[in-house]
């Protein structure tokens, strides 16, 4: 099978083309023919070399993906082969084929376009675990999303909002603001003219969001705990801010508020399952009878993985970036 791995760290340009093996599925997999791929934060920077993948997983990189089963491992149940699907992965998406738990995968409604189904699981499982398993997100609530057009941003904006969610969001440009407002956020902050605490508290009559969904980190630690409401959560999903800060804990007990760091590519097997399980159940519903939007800005072929990349890295994309094989 045709695959892309990445010949060392750095830019777009490590992106290769290879022959591989096509994998074989073991007891409890499913064997994927990849229609298309969905392009994450975290290939980019397991292509710069910051963030490798764990043990056991595909050094191929790529973490979600829609196609049809091909093959089913020994006491794999619930799928059959052809069966429309999108799955959930630790790596190996970037191929022609990819083999995967029974768990990581759900069946793709036939409501929605298979290739655009590439940019689904990634976003949810991240949502869906981290506003609603870890954080509770509840109706009435506020929730402060940074990035708010990114495919995390676009796809917490409609969840939250359809559980009766308050949602702010801050974004880079009013044009990528508007996006945000037109899939249902509240309001919007423009993070290089305004200070996003003080305009979340200004946005809440003083009282500042229950939840913070950060994909910054350390650059951001700070002006997040300002943020917070009392018995706030602030949940941290990505370091492009950097990994280490100054917490000052007296603000964070007098709002009895908590820190809550998370990742998703290494959970365990059966957590991930949980996780998949639950987006099953909040946004499966959503994305068959079209109340919820994939917000794919832009799809790529296969040949063109390396500009797929470049237009990542360039920060213009609202949305997700697709990579059609």
């Amino acid at each position: 099978m045709r695959a892309i791995e990445y010949r060392g760290a750095g830019g777009p340009e490590v992106l290769t083309e290879v022959d591989r093996p096509m994998p074989v599925p073991g007891p409890g997999e499913v064997l994927i023919k990849v229609a298309a791929f969905g392009l994450n934060r975290a290939d980019v920077q397991q292509r710069r070399g910051v963030y490798p993948p764990p043990p056991g997983a595909s050094d191929i990189p790529g973490l979600e993906v829609s196609g049809t089963v091909e093959s089913l491992g020994e006491g794999t149940g619930g799928l059959a082969v052809g069966q429309r699907v999108c799955a959930l992965l630790a790596g190996g998406g970037y191929a022609q084929y990819v083999a995967v738990a029974a768990g990581q995968v759900l069946s793709v409604p036939e409501t929605v376009d298979l290739v655009d189904a590439a940019g689904f699981m990634e976003v949810a499982c991240t949502v869906v675990s981290n506003l609603f398993l870890e954080a509770g997100l509840a109706r009435g609530d506020t929730v402060l999303l940074h990035g708010g057009a990114g495919g995390i941003g676009s796809m917490a904006i409609q969840l939250a909002v359809a559980a009766g969610a308050k949602v702010l969001v801050t974004a880079s440009s009013e044009e990528k603001i508007a996006h945000c407002l037109a899939l249902g956020a509240t309001a919007g902050i423009n993070y290089r003219e305004e200070d996003f605490a003080a305009r979340t508290k200004d946005l809440t009559d003083g009282t500042g969001a229950d939840v913070i969904l950060d994909v910054v980190g350390a650059k951001y630690l700070e002006a997040n705990v300002r943020a917070l409401a009392k018995d706030g959560t602030l949940l941290v999903i990505g370091l492009q801010g950097g990994a280490k800060a100054e917490l000052n804990l007296g603000v964070l007990m007098a709002k009895r508020a908590r820190v809550v760091g998370t990742t998703l590519r290494a959970r365990p097997l059966e957590h991930k399952a949980e996780i998949v399980a639950a987006v099953k159940d909040h946004a499966l519903p959503m994305l068959a009878d079209g109340r919820l939007a994939l917000s794919i800005d832009r799809c790529f072929p296969f040949t063109q993985a390396r500009s797929a990349h470049e237009y990542f890295d360039s920060g213009k994309h609202t949305g997700k970036i697709i990579v059609k094989t």
